[in-house]
């Protein structure tokens, strides 16, 4: 294991984003200077990180090219500033037609080291009254992604992809060491799913998980989860995120992934079946 790369500072930033773009932007710079104080190398943004808003309409008025977002240049400058890998959360992206809900990952040299269209739809009717529609309005994305850090191998997804285990089966054969699930979780499904979910893909595939989340009470009054999560790959909850604004901090020793995996070496175990 002495081959294996240094214990590290990773962390997720919490916010509770709203319509404005540009305090959204600022806001979360802010978080991920914060963290980088605390002496974070990797830090993690969540879903729809520069807006929160609703309904089709309202999604396409804020939407930007890639080449015209403005969030792009200022997580790309900071990244660069900081010297720190920054995961920018996932932007609204204009394709013309739709929509991607894309993630962006910055190097420590302000570049962009890989892009993620998020590939499951939110289609769904909650009890509670609530409606989602997400393939009116977006464009799916049909590849995994997998981003080489320092550290190991960074799988990516987002939001409702946590749901389909076989997209991180997929991510950790690939090579992904660590696992990342950027959220914008509603309350009911988050109360209800959202720790057991991702402990479950930390567990099965023997990976960290990095889950970044909106938190509160956003545009036309719909709610998010929070409780942005840290989890090692015996699926130990290593920080919680909880209901308010804000970050969390862990220590990421990749030796664990290997101690884990070979304690129960079931990624080596998979079969095909009919």
């Amino acid at each position: 294991m002495s081959d294996l790369p240094p214990v590290f500072k990773a962390a997720c930033v919490q916010v509770n984003a709203s319509d404005d773009m540009d305090a959204n932007i600022q806001i979360a710079c802010d978080f991920v200077r914060e963290a980088q104080g605390r002496g974070a190398e990797l830090v993690f943004l969540p879903e729809n990180v520069a807006m929160m808003t609703f309904g089709a309409d309202n999604i396409r008025a804020y939407a930007k090219t890639q080449e015209a977002h403005p969030a792009i240049p200022a997580f790309a400058s900071l990244a660069q500033e900081l010297g720190i890998w920054l995961h920018g959360g996932t932007l609204a992206i204009d394709l013309g037609d739709k929509i991607a809900n894309r993630t962006f990952v910055f190097s420590p040299q302000g570049e962009i080291a890989a892009t993620y269209d998020k590939i499951h739809m939110f289609d769904v009717d909650l009890a509670g009254g609530e409606s989602y529609r997400e393939s009116e309005t977006f464009s799916p994305g049909s590849e995994k992604v997998l981003v080489d850090l320092p550290w190991g191998g960074l799988g990516l997804s987002t939001c409702y992809d946590v749901r389909f285990p076989y997209l991180y089966r997929a991510l950790a054969g690939a090579g992904a060491s660590l696992l990342t699930v950027p959220a914008a979780f509603t309350v009911p499904t988050g109360t209800a799913h959202w720790h057991v979910l991702l402990r479950a893909r930390a567990i099965e595939n023997g990976c960290y998980i990095f889950a970044p989340a909106q938190v509160g009470t956003h545009f036309a009054g719909r709610k998010t989860y929070g409780h942005s999560l840290i989890i090692d790959p015996w699926g130990k909850v290593l920080a919680d995120g909880g209901e308010q604004p804000g970050i969390i901090v862990s220590d990421i020793d990749p030796s664990r992934v290997v101690e884990v995996r070979s304690q129960v070496p079931s990624l080596t175990h998979t079969r095909d079946v009919s």
